[in-house]
């Protein structure tokens, strides 16, 4: 029997928590010729309402229905008000709080109808659960993106994990949900309960949680980004008029829970705090220019390594708190370095407490399989043809650059979002409406993102990793292009790998694989990269790669690492790979730092640093990154011996001239052409003592003849040691 003042039908919904709009009912309400106090509140056996204005005055509710509803009506109240309720449980605990039935919403309609347009561009700071005060109350807005469920409510440790106490308020036709929870406060831990529309109750995280916890607990927790005192506005206002393209651009990719672990405290890894302090001074003093994290946003399983995402907006919890993590970017930039993180805006994991099926249907992911599954990694594929998800994904970039100061995005696996079918035989994908196999919605998103993040953060890096012949990927989307401001060149890196994974004997049978990047340096801004990939799943590391015996495996290594440095594009090397570990990557262990006391190894280390000393200070090595204008072949055909040379130019020095031998045959008398008479003093020689080599070289440098030689009017003879980059630079004119 229904005692109430409500119809059977809303009546029923609210005790069996099935309502979609408690707030029209619960609370204090007009009614007649006064008001009427609902409550439902099955965790509590006696409720009283009290005026914050007189709390003296003690007005009990009694209980209508053994289910915990409550009913009074007060015809001496003429307006509804904020009011507290004195609470008594069944074992006689009492204590008051603010109802949240008696708040108002939040939201406003803009916000509701841009979200839903696609276009809230600071969406995450309408969604999500915000510290704010209403009324002279202070306490938690809470907001999530639900349409297909029946019922949503916030649970948490302020209301015992009870679903039935929350629930939240719908705003029509958006399929927002919201309340406000009064004396909610920070470090509150929560989630989001989800009634869907087939009676299925699910507990969900909250998509525009700021901080969360990881592994199996997966709570998120109320935080506050509104009070850390950012110290880097020099280094945001340079960003701002620096050219990406005319500056160099060394990067040192970053695994932060395996770069450097606390081995004497059960292996733990460092902190962010731990990390400001350790990494940023190493990789300074390496002269890295950039520091590219792997994904940091809050992730369940440690083996995915961030690339499975439940929590796009917090970072994880494992070292840290955002706050901390923002110390630790602020102090990169006052180090000079600049941040750069993985965003994975392909796909995202199945995890049930995750995004998948969110309010019981498929909501961020498409529904049918062909489209929303990701076989080969047993992921779901965002749907980009909605417009909230696209405000999503979009939002959240535009988020790390605004409240992390980040100074980059590195867009993971890019082709898997470009073509419908990646990884799919035929028939397990589904043509676009033009009968293409090109996702359109993706690269409306691409486009998209990359044009407001320029334009909102002038100076930033928007970096794609696409392995595909996607043409434009780094040209503007009004010439054609995708937008990105740079790409990963990784047939560089196949072609290159691939090379010097040959003994040598047979290089001379395959110099196409290192000359053939050049063909097509210049039709993107490229970033060389050996990155983690090439060094897991059992590739092994950059070192084991190389043939030969010990001494050999170095030299081909620094060879390796100044062929890069010496080719035309930006940089990027994992963690490791600058002093020759041995072992493959693993990310629940530490580099192998104690390898630094090998000299082989300790030269290696001295080697990059030099190259990065030498990038940095010689303008031939980045001003023409992107033009042809800036190389020049010298001899790309000595197949015979393996060797090949070039020219590297800038706008006003002099040109660099670099050598590679690739076998370990010394070459005594070897002739270069060169265009300008002088002296060239020997400014790089991989096979230097100091950096572990045999120590065969040119001393201090030779004199040009003026004997022409491939096409050149003067020409130098050189000794080539083995295994070997060696580079000149003309500094006297005869």
């Amino acid at each position: 029997m229904n005692p109430s003042t409500l119809s059977d039908e809303d009546f029923y919904a609210l005790i069996e928590v099935r309502h979609w709009d408690p707030f029209r009912f619960l609370g204090l309400h007009r009614f007649g010729e006064g008001c009427v106090v609902r409550v439902f509140r099955p965790d509590i056996s006696e409720v009283i309402l009290l005026n914050p204005q007189d709390l003296s005055r003690k007005i009990s509710i009694p209980k209508i229905h053994p289910e915990g509803f409550f009913e009074r009506f007060l015809p001496n109240i003429q307006q509804p008000f904020p009011y507290i309720l004195e609470l008594v449980s069944p074992l006689g605990k009492r204590w008051r709080e603010y109802d949240a039935y008696s708040f108002g919403p939040v939201l406003g309609e803009m916000d509701v109808y841009l979200f839903h347009e696609g276009t809230h561009l600071e969406i995450y700071k309408k969604l999500g659960a915000h510290l704010l005060e209403r009324e002279g109350v202070r306490g938690t807005h809470f907001a999530v993106w639900a349409p297909h469920a029946q019922r949503v409510s916030v649970v948490g440790d302020f209301n015992q994990w009870d679903g039935r106490v929350h629930a939240m308020r719908k705003l029509v036709p958006s399929g927002v949900w919201e309340i406000f929870v009064p004396e909610v406060s920070e470090s509150t831990h929560y989630k989001i309960e989800v009634r869907s529309v087939r009676g299925n109750v699910l507990l969900k995280t909250d998509p525009f949680a700021f901080f969360a916890q990881h592994g199996t607990q997966t709570a998120c927790i109320v935080y506050d980004l509104n009070r850390f005192e950012w110290k880097d506005e020099a280094w945001m206002k340079a960003r701002k008029e620096r050219d990406a393209y005319q500056v160099p651009m060394s990067i040192y990719e970053v695994h932060l829970g395996s770069w450097r672990r606390i081995l004497e405290e059960n292996n733990r890894p460092c902190s962010y705090l731990e990390l400001s302090e350790r990494l940023i001074p190493y990789v300074k003093e390496m002269g890295f220019t950039h520091i590219e994290i792997m994904p940091i946003m809050e992730h369940p399983f440690d083996g995915s390594w961030g690339y499975q995402i439940v929590n796009y907006y917090a970072p994880t919890s494992r070292f840290g708190t955002p706050d901390e993590f923002r110390h630790f970017v602020n102090q990169c930039h006052l180090s000079g370095i600049g941040v750069i993180l993985d965003w994975v805006p392909g796909h995202f994991p199945k995890d049930a407490h995750g995004l998948a099926r969110y309010d019981g249907n498929s909501l961020y992911e498409y529904e049918d399989p062909r489209m929303g599954e990701h076989m080969e990694w047993g992921t779901l594929i965002f749907n980009y043809s909605r417009n909230e998800v696209q405000n999503f994904l979009i939002g959240n970039a535009l988020f790390w650059l605004s409240e992390y100061h980040v100074d980059g995005l590195r867009v993971d696996a890019v082709a898997s979002m470009l073509y419908l079918d990646y990884s799919r035989k035929s028939g397990e994908w589904i043509p676009n409406h033009l009968g293409g196999r090109e996702n359109l919605d993706a690269i409306q998103l691409l486009k998209r993102c990359n044009e407001l993040c320029y334009a909102h953060h002038p100076g930033v890096l928007m970096i794609a990793e696409e392995s595909t012949a996607w043409p434009g990927v780094s040209h503007p989307t009004y010439l054609g292009g995708l937008g990105f401001g740079f790409k990963w060149n990784m047939g560089w890196m196949n072609d290159s790998l691939r090379y010097m994974a040959r003994d040598p004997i047979h290089r001379k049978f395959h110099q196409r694989d290192i000359t053939f990047s050049l063909i097509y340096a210049f039709s993107e801004h490229f970033i060389l990269v050996l990155s983690h990939d090439e060094v897991v799943h059992g590739k092994g590391s950059l070192l084991t790669k190389m043939p030969g015996d010990i001494w050999q495996k170095f030299a081909n290594l620094r060879m390796f690492l100044a062929w890069m440095w010496a080719h035309p594009g930006k940089k990027l090397l994992f963690q490791g790979g600058e002093f020759g570990q041995w072992n493959e990557w693993t990310h629940a262990q530490s580099l192998d730092w104690h390898l630094l006391s090998s000299p082989m190894h300790h030269g290696l280390v001295r080697l990059v640093r030099d190259l990065n000393w030498l990038y940095v200070h010689e303008p031939s090595l980045y001003e023409f990154d992107d033009s042809s204008e800036g190389f020049e072949w010298i001899d790309s055909h000595d197949s015979r011996h393996s060797v090949w040379s070039f020219l590297r130019k800038s706008r006003g020095g002099m040109p660099l001239v670099f050598i590679i031998n690739a076998t370990p045959i010394p070459r005594s008398g070897y002739r270069i052409g060169i265009h300008q008479p002088g002296f060239y003093k020997e400014i790089l020689n991989t096979d230097a003592d100091i950096y572990g080599g045999g120590n065969l070289g040119n001393e201090k440098g030779c004199h040009a003849e003026a004997i022409c030689w491939q096409g050149k009017e003067y020409s130098i003879l050189v000794e080539l040691p083995p295994l070997s980059v060696i580079a000149f630079k003309a500094v006297l004119s005869s």
